[in-house]
């Protein structure tokens, strides 16, 4: 699937922590070790003789994918894929599925179909989906913004009364939040208390968008598309039951995507621009830069610089704070109040220093954003692969192979 290779297993009703949603082959680990470098937990290590490795333990994996994007030799698989399930749904007359893309998945689909990186394809997106049979083209931008109102608001309300403790983390990110309860659970307090956009387009698609639309929520079947693996396991949590029943019914990334378009058939580069429904469909321009490193503090900042001061940002550009990769701090000067003290993050071990000082009671931060993936989702481990990578992976599993069978026929 968009050179990844893929079990298709859509679990239901499982607890997602003792599931494997990434793994290593063994017949085609090379033990060169790459995945483990690009590990933040070392959930992945040696496991066999000659060096091979392997996802030792689900409760140390993140989920993030890293290990799948960077391995030279296309080892790594996974294991959760509900593109059967979505298929048959698609064909069922008595069930309306749902799409509810994320921000980034537009900015990496159009590579799979021979576009530039990084190419806007929303409206492309918007009608693929149509012709694939969705019947709701709802958007998780819509939630982005919800988002923002939500996080912003309570960054304010911890500021003004200090009831809860700062810095606030957020909580957009499965990846780090699965690393924050792991390994820093005592810093739960920290985090935001808002869901993720698509933890809220969920229940809202069958809530309020069933009202809107018309249509029983138990006609629904919701479909996130994420650039994103752990999402995968978010959208299992047995939290995810806010509107009464599962709130997201199947996952599935921007490969899997691309994927089933190329399977229907469709002409992706010569489909016209489409808009999502109504109801669940609007966003503004903070929702669209979620999906880089930054943009989800820029947004937020936004909010509180409005709020807190009372005047509106002139330029509502804060680039201060976009970041790409490794730890960016600044401080910014809001009218009537003070300065905001804020950190962006990118990568895991780099989360891993700044949640040390909150837990040493050393941080002078405010708000702190923590991607996992560096750059944020739009390089996602769900995203596609870089062509470089699936050159080098067809090439050094040719050579991996010949190698192996000489190996194996050498005596003494």
């Amino acid at each position: 699937m968009e050179g990844v290779n893929y079990k298709i297993a859509a679990p239901q009703g499982v607890d997602p922590s003792t599931l494997f949603f990434v793994q290593v082959d063994k017949d085609k680990c090379q033990a060169c070790g790459e995945c483990e470098t690009h590990c933040p937990t070392g959930a992945i290590q040696e496991m066999h003789p000659d060096g091979e490795r392997g996802v030792v333990d689900p409760a140390a994996c993140v989920n993030c994918g890293q290990c799948l994007a960077n391995c030279p030799f296309g080892a790594i698989s996974e294991q959760v894929s509900y593109v059967g399930e979505i298929f048959e749904k698609l064909k069922d007359p008595d069930t309306i599925v749902v799409s509810m893309p994320a921000p980034a998945v537009r900015y990496g689909l159009g590579e799979c179909f021979g576009m530039p990186t990084g190419t806007y394809v929303g409206g492309k997106m918007h009608a693929a989906l149509r012709r694939l049979g969705f019947g709701l083209v709802w958007d998780n931008e819509w939630t982005a913004d919800v988002t923002i109102m939500e996080e912003g608001t309570e960054l304010l309300e911890r500021v003004k009364k200090g009831d809860k403790p700062l810095p606030q983390f957020t909580s957009c990110c499965p990846g780090w939040v699965k690393f924050a309860e792991t390994f820093y659970p005592d810093l739960n307090a920290h985090l935001s208390t808002c869901r993720s956009p698509i933890g809220m387009l969920g229940p809202l698609a069958k809530t309020y968008g069933s009202e809107q639309s018309g249509i029983k929520s138990k006609k629904m079947y919701t479909v996130s598309i994420m650039p994103c693996v752990a999402k995968k396991f978010e959208g299992l949590r047995p939290e995810m039951n806010a509107s009464g029943s599962r709130d997201i019914d199947a996952t599935i990334n921007t490969r899997e995507l691309a994927w089933m378009i190329k399977q229907a058939g469709i002409d992706f580069a010569s489909l016209p621009e489409e808009q999502p429904d109504p109801a669940l469909g609007m966003s503004t321009g903070a929702a669209t830069i979620f999906g880089t490193s930054g943009g989800v503090m820029e947004a937020a900042l936004r909010l509180a610089y409005e709020v807190l001061s009372g005047n509106t940002l002139a330029n509502p550009d804060i680039k201060v704070v976009r970041a790409h990769e490794g730890i960016k701090t600044a401080d910014i000067p809001v009218p009537n109040f003070g300065t905001v003290k804020v950190a962006v993050v990118s990568g895991l071990q780099n989360a891993a220093k700044l949640c040390d000082e909150v837990r040493a009671g050393k941080s002078p931060y405010h708000f702190i954003e923590v991607m996992t993936c560096p750059g944020g989702c739009v390089n996602g481990g769900g995203q596609p692969l870089e062509p470089e990578m699936l050159q080098s992976s067809l090439f050094h599993s040719t050579v991996a192979k010949i190698n192996r069978r000489f190996n194996q026929r050498r005596v003494g």
